[in-house]
């Protein structure tokens, strides 16, 4: 017997206060085991999470919980000058105990502190020491890499130990051996986890995996890799029946039209023989009607046919999935092979020139440098080629009162208003939503903005410096990336842990940088 679920969606509708609607009348549940929840950008997943944990209200429906819920977003907004108490959310039980200690016997602290709570310190402490973090719970936010953050939170959602835990993309900026150390957290989960994120490896660790897909939620008891295959199978069998379905209307359009020809021979031949006078008017007035009305009955015949056949057309296409992909063909930025295009230089004083349309990763360690580096070169330190479009890690540098097409066109002057909603359409976006201002968009939409501002530049930049890039986009997405990129002929350096990410781009050099501030060619 399946155990009871630890979340239950019951006809959930939510409407933001400019109106757009985010999801309607979405039912479902999510086991109390650990899920995967996927789905291509736009489809609600964040929206969905923060529906589950209180932070937004639905329009109409209910989300039903058993126990608590703890929700970790996707973009910590904890103050630097933050502890890694306050991180943890442990601070002010850590207080209490502290003050107690020193002598202060104030009933309220005991309050805090609860049955549980007075060896919260040294528990908190293990968890992040045995996560390979700082245990020292003073410790600034600000002396932590984005990655150590991220992983921070994560070990206080578990310390906290809510009956439902949301996780909205744990593995963005974590290097490969946060991502290991993550895995680990995951695997020894206790509770009902719900995990949004692109990461196979992570989905392979979940028990069910859930697609949020037009407006419908579906659950499947397995891995993300079997759920793929299942879905592949179903797929293949859905192509199936639409060819078939679409063999069948053309059998039914070519018999229509071949009854209609053959029936307008038959009144040609009888219009004829009239003409002739090979019978009287009322036999071919009697000839005539009796001619129209096994007319209309053939045509009556092969219009339902064919009418049929054309239903079932659209009801097999509904089933084969034809997803809106960001699709971009990147102008020549016309750089030579010849020519010198940046210098990274090492704290050891050792310099690596980017020449000509390079590919090249900078990886490393969370807290290495990697993106101060690259803003370095951004601001002019070893730039040397003319043009350059930096994509950064954190997409909060767009204007939030200015329209997207306005952000867009502010970077290709030259390009026509008709011409750039052409473009834009290509990252999927359209119609009213070129008018909305940046404040109103979702992460995936301010991603697609800032990239697209990025690559539709005019002229186009001689080189394209990624932070992190796979962060924000669905698994087809990032396909679409890898096509723009593999066919891009300026250069390219980008920064990124996903492994699998890097590998497609066909890369000419991975440089690595260490804590010491130490560059190496791997």
């Amino acid at each position: 017997m399946p155990s009871a679920p630890s979340v239950v969606l019951n006809d959930l509708t939510f409407t933001w206060p400019d109106g757009e609607r985010a999801m309607t009348s979405l039912s479902g549940a999510f086991g109390r085991g650990r899920t995967g929840l996927i789905g291509a950008n736009g489809a609600g997943k964040s929206t969905l999470l923060r529906l589950i944990a209180g932070r937004l209200r639905p329009t109409r429906g209910s989300v039903a919980i058993t126990g608590t819920v703890d929700y970790l977003p996707q973009q910590l907004t904890v103050e630097t000058d933050a502890s890694l108490a306050d991180l943890l959310g442990v601070r002010s039980v850590v207080d209490a105990v502290r003050a107690v200690t020193a002598g202060d016997a104030s009933p309220e602290l005991f309050d805090v502190i609860g049955a549980d709570g007075w060896d919260l310190e040294e528990r908190a402490s293990a968890e992040l020491a045995a996560t390979g973090l700082p245990s020292d719970l003073d410790r600034r936010v600000g002396e932590l890499s984005g990655g150590e953050a991220m992983l921070a939170g994560v070990v206080g959602i578990r310390l906290r130990g809510a009956s439902v835990a949301l996780l909205d993309e744990p593995t963005n900026n974590l290097d490969g051996d946060a991502r290991e150390r993550l895995y680990d957290l995951v695997r020894g989960w206790r509770g009902a986890l719900i995990v949004v994120s692109h990461d196979t490896a992570l989905l392979e660790l979940m028990d069910d995996t859930a697609e949020l897909r037009g407006g419908a939620l579906t659950v499947f008891g397995g891995p993300f890799s079997a759920y793929r295959s299942w879905l592949d199978e179903q797929q293949a069998a859905a192509r199936q029946v639409l060819a078939t379905a679409k063999q069948k209307l053309r059998v039914e359009q070519r018999d229509r039209i071949r009854a209609e020809a053959k029936v307008a021979r038959s009144a040609a031949d009888g219009r004829k023989k009239r003409a002739n006078g090979d019978f009287g008017k009322a036999m071919f007035d009697g000839l005539k009607n009796s001619g129209e009305k096994s007319a209309a009955k053939i045509r009556g015949m092969h219009a339902g046919r064919e009418a049929e056949a054309r239903a079932a057309v659209l009801e097999a296409d509904l089933l084969v999935r034809d997803d809106d992909r960001i699709s971009v063909d990147l102008p020549d930025p016309g750089v030579a092979r010849g020519r010198r295009i940046a210098v990274l230089r090492g704290a050891d004083g050792r310099e690596f020139v980017m020449q000509g349309p390079e590919r090249v990763a900078l990886t490393g360690p969370n807290g290495a440098g990697k993106t101060t580096m690259l803003e370095r070169l951004v601001s002019g330190d070893g730039m040397l080629a003319d043009r350059v479009a930096y994509l950064p890690q954190r997409i909060d540098t767009l204007d939030e009162t200015a329209t997207v097409l306005d952000t867009v066109a502010a970077a290709a002057p030259n390009t026509t208003t008709a011409e750039l909603r052409n473009r834009l359409a290509r990252f999927l976006i359209r119609g009213d939503a070129i008018a909305r201002p940046i404040s109103s968009l979702s992460g995936g939409e301010r991603f697609r903005v800032a990239l697209a501002r990025l690559l539709l530049a005019d002229p186009p930049a001689q080189l394209l410096i990624l932070d992190e890039p796979t962060n924000n986009l669905d698994l087809d997405s990032i396909d679409r990336l890898v096509e723009a990129l593999s066919a891009y002929r300026g250069a390219l350096l980008v920064v990124s842990h996903d492994r699998g990410f890097l590998e497609r781009l066909g890369l000419d050099a991975e440089l690595r940088l260490e804590a010491s501030g130490i560059i190496t060619r791997v």
